[in-house]
């Protein structure tokens, strides 16, 4: 649905085949499958133990002297392969499925709408060509008759010097559609040209014709794919190892534009030094910088100034040159370097989310799709909300990167071990009658 709010304005109206909307719908859902698995094991987990918890199968296991962490083994050793499944499939599958999709996505915003000339509305899509109908009749054989017809033609890209003009006139689409026809009726083909060898005369041709027959092509209407060498350059295509790269290369291209900077600007000095030095014929005197200007005529002191100012007013532009550079590259870094924690945290997530859902499980004994879902939707929205929060942060610059994206991980995977420990434990955990009793010998004690 997401996808859909997204990009339907791109698709509409543009006469695309199926088969390439359902290419496109296949590659962006490779961005659903690291978000998708961990919910999945959340909620399959939840559904099995809870099943086997109501269903008193878990109390015969451990009548036979199996505890609850035996007959988890080998479930999480399977959830451990879907980690390493999905951190594989997001750092080698999704990269390669993200660059087919933003291709193709590109080449569909950038397809011409269909052909679809409305009366009274000046249509200019066609490469060339202005095309304006006062009305449309519908004809024998499906045809449309159009009528008060005007067509410029702007082909040679010399303005409005070639125009048709006609009664009605009836269009018709090449079975390859590749090209159009118009059959013009009861009209007049105005050329205004160009007189080489006389200055400033222009001579108007014109004919009238009873039937006239133009041929239109449709080239630029046609869907052409991008070669897409041309996206890779954008970090949401690149794996682990790229990213790495490229945080490593933008790192060292800060430094260097740092130090280009620092050259430039102590480059740039009048003086480098406080003192200025005069030489007489027995030794050197030396002169500060103030005394050095005090002598200097009135002229000389104003022409010193004004190339103090010219030389403060450049370093000034190239500071905020250098600073507009810097907070550009860091953004890239920051953006870069989530999209790398991204790749291991939610592959990570399937793991965390076994070590919530098999031990809630067996605590709360529910199967089914009635309070497994419930409680799969409330962690997965803590998970996904508290990534979302911690993305925006590291964007804003107020946390570093592995905090904001490992946050969730931090909370969730300590809430993990406590609900393994206490179905292990046999806890009443969400038995608040013992919560009760607990807190009212408390107050017994003190009286």
């Amino acid at each position: 649905m997401q996808f859909i709010w997204l990009y339907v304005d791109d698709m509409i109206g543009k006469g695309i085949e199926w088969y390439v909307i359902a290419e496109l719908l296949f590659y962006s859902s490779a961005n659903v499958v690291p978000l998708a698995l961990p919910l999945a094991v959340l909620l399959s987990s939840l559904m099995t133990f809870g099943s086997l918890g109501e269903h008193f199968e878990l109390v015969s296991f451990k009548a036979a002297g199996i505890s609850l962490q035996r007959v988890m083994a080998p479930l999480a050793i399977f959830v451990l392969l879907i980690s390493a499944a999905a951190f594989s499939f997001s750092n080698y599958i999704m990269p390669a499925a993200n660059l087919k999709f933003y291709a193709l996505l590109y080449d569909i915003r950038n397809k011409k709408p269909a052909v679809n000339i409305k009366p009274g509305v000046f249509y200019n899509e066609i490469d060339g060509y202005t095309i304006r109908v006062m009305n449309k009749e519908k004809i024998d054989g499906g045809e449309e008759m159009l009528r008060d017809v005007m067509i410029y033609n702007h082909s040679s890209n010399t303005g409005n010097r070639n125009l048709t003009v006609a009664d009605s006139a009836i269009m018709r689409m090449s079975k390859d559609k590749t090209y159009f026809s118009i059959k013009l009726f009861h009209g007049t083909d105005y050329q205004d040209k160009f007189e080489e060898t006389t200055y400033k005369v222009h001579p108007l041709s014109r004919f009238k014709f009873e039937e006239n027959e133009m041929r239109i092509s449709l080239a630029g209407f046609q869907f052409n794919r991008t070669d897409e060498d041309e996206f890779k350059h954008d970090y949401r295509l690149f794996n682990l190892k790229q990213l790495t790269n490229k945080i490593d290369t933008l790192k060292k291209q800060t430094s260097e534009r740092l130090d280009d900077f620092t050259s430039i600007i102590s480059n740039s000095y009048l003086f480098n030094d406080t003192i200025y030095k005069r030489f007489n014929n027995d030794s050197a005197k030396t002169l500060s910088i103030e005394k050095y200007i005090n002598r200097l005529d009135k002229n000389t002191l104003n022409q010193v100034y004004e190339v103090a100012l010219a030389g403060a007013r450049t370093n000034k532009g190239r500071s905020s040159a250098a600073a507009t550079e810097k907070t550009i590259k860091k953004n890239n870094m920051v953006r870069i370097a989530i999209e790398w924690h991204r790749k291991i945290v939610f592959s990570l997530a399937c793991f965390i989310m076994f070590l919530i859902g098999a031990p809630l499980g067996a605590i709360v004994k529910k199967g089914g799709l009635g309070m497994p879902v419930v409680i799969s939707v409330i962690f997965f929205l803590f998970f996904w909300v508290t990534t979302i929060i911690g993305e925006d942060m590291i964007k804003q610059m107020v946390i570093l990167p592995y905090q904001g994206m490992w946050a969730a991980t931090a909370i969730l995977l300590p809430l993990g071990l406590l609900f393994t420990y206490k179905a292990t434990t046999d806890s009443a955990m969400f038995n608040f009658s013992s919560y009760t009793n607990f807190f009212t010998k408390i107050f017994r004690k003190g009286e």
